[in-house]
């Protein structure tokens, strides 16, 4: 059985000889070219000559073609900060200052999408066995790139135009799925990152219909979805079911074990979570294989796709990812070598601030990285928004976990998961963007 088929059974729910496999591969397979990230995301030769070598490496089941929640955005008016290591990310809101409804839509024509387009068309010819998925992003994610920070406030103080809004964006996604869908794609999955950083409450308010509408059209279309969420969504993924997708995609925040026994319930497949940082980024080849074959033997074979939490950092060794995809393809081989292996725990020893005798209120926001990150890098904006009228009596540092000092970090101040923001080292808001308002209610506390 070939991955493109092995992939759609699974996402059917049936029985599969063996757990699928799909390396999110964005910005990193530039390095197996010698390529930069931003060269690679705006050229379709270098995009489908990365992916081609990504295919031979890594032997996937499936590949996502642009792991990118930029390209909708950047179309409808936001400037991008391109980088030679990352996606790109936003760096402009055009909805910040005057809360209007964009009337706008997407053609075949606009910004990147015939890059990626192109991109599906030349793979799909060319390696025809793998499952193409084409990625959209989440109309709430997609919201706040227009918006802004200012979101979050707008979410209690003008809940009739946020939805307003977010209806807007799921309308521009889904015709952008449909051009996906044209090119080939075999899957087709939302990506909204920020999805993990509100309450339950707030997802059946603001997200339950427009998802439920968002996924009724692919299935309309007769394409299989996921919905993808970063961070520690573990609160909402009873709604992400309700809503109806295919599949749903964790990372490392969310202990995939118990999430599964929710996902199975609704019938829902689940995958993830081989952690990107700690295990991907800084562990070894060996590491990564007895990871992979630690949530294969956990999880089964039925509903679960073995994934990364996210698309995979740029600096992630290739090694790595091919010694997943060997321990994928070759279990028990791999199991059998990796019998006398013992892990080495290399990560820097490091001091705290003293919190006690600083001249300033310290904030510290936790990011898997706030450049690839969306959830992490509106986490860091609300601090550096929240915090500007203080001025220089507020510093904002971020601890991006791409480091192994900020990952020695967790452990000593007790945080389990990311994006987080920290106050005079005190863990104040987990997978939740506070309100500008409570931040600086917080400061001034702090302040005391």
């Amino acid at each position: 059985m070939n991955g493109k088929a092995l992939i759609l059974k699974a996402l059917n729910h049936e029985d599969v000889p063996r757990t699928p496999w799909v390396p999110y591969t964005g910005a990193q397979i530039a390095n197996l070219k010698g390529y930069a990230a931003d060269e690679m995301f705006q050229d379709v030769d270098k995009l489908v000559e990365c992916l081609l070598e990504a295919e031979a490496q890594y032997a996937p089941d499936g590949l996502p073609v642009m792991f990118d929640l930029q390209v909708e955005a950047e179309i409808l008016g936001c400037d991008l900060k391109w980088y030679p290591n990352t996606p790109p990310t936003v760096s402009s809101h055009p909805l910040a200052n005057e809360f209007t409804i964009p009337t706008r839509r997407l053609t075949r024509e606009d910004g990147r999408i015939p890059i990626i387009m192109e991109a599906t068309r030349r793979l799909k010819q060319m390696k025809p066995d793998i499952a193409l998925y084409g990625l959209v992003c989440g109309p709430f994610t997609l919201a706040s790139h227009l918006r802004g920070t200012n979101i979050f406030m707008d979410m209690y103080t003008a809940p009739d135009q946020v939805k307003e809004l977010i209806n807007y964006c799921e309308e521009v996604v889904s015709e952008y799925s449909v051009f996906l869908a044209e090119a080939g794609c075999d899957v087709i999955g939302a990506v909204d990152p920020l999805v993990s950083q509100i309450s339950p409450a707030s997802f059946e308010q603001f997200l339950s219909e427009p998802f439920a509408a968002y996924f009724k059209k692919l299935r309309d279309l007769q394409i299989p979805s996921t919905f993808f969420v970063c961070g520690d969504a573990t609160k909402n993924i009873p709604a992400m079911c309700e809503t109806r997708p295919d599949a749903i995609a964790i990372d490392e925040n969310v202990d995939i074990v118990e999430a599964k026994k929710v996902t199975d319930e609704h019938g829902v497949l689940i995958s993830g979570n081989l952690q990107l940082t700690i295990t991907m980024l800084f562990g070894s080849q060996q590491d990564n294989q007895k990871a992979a074959i630690d949530l294969m033997d956990t999880l089964g074979t039925r509903n679960f796709i073995l994934a990364p939490g996210c698309d995979v950092p740029f600096n992630v060794p290739p090694e790595n990812i091919v010694g997943i995809g060997m321990a994928v393809n070759n279990k028990e081989a791999v199991r059998k070598a990796l019998e006398t292996y013992v892990k080495k725990e290399d990560l820097p020893e490091i001091e705290l601030p003293d919190y006690e005798n600083l001249d300033h209120v310290l904030i510290e926001v936790v990011t898997i990285d706030a450049q690839t990150c969306a959830a992490c890098g509106y986490m860091l904006a609300s601090a550096q928004d929240g915090s500007a009228c203080f001025g220089d009596k507020v510093k904002v540092v971020e601890r991006s976990i791409m480091y192994p000092e900020n990952v020695s970090f967790m452990g000593k101040v007790g945080l389990e998961n990311a994006p987080a923001m920290l106050i005079n080292g005190e863990i104040k808001h987990v997978s939740l963007i506070p309100t500008s308002e409570t931040l600086e209610a917080e400061i001034k506390a702090a302040m005391k």
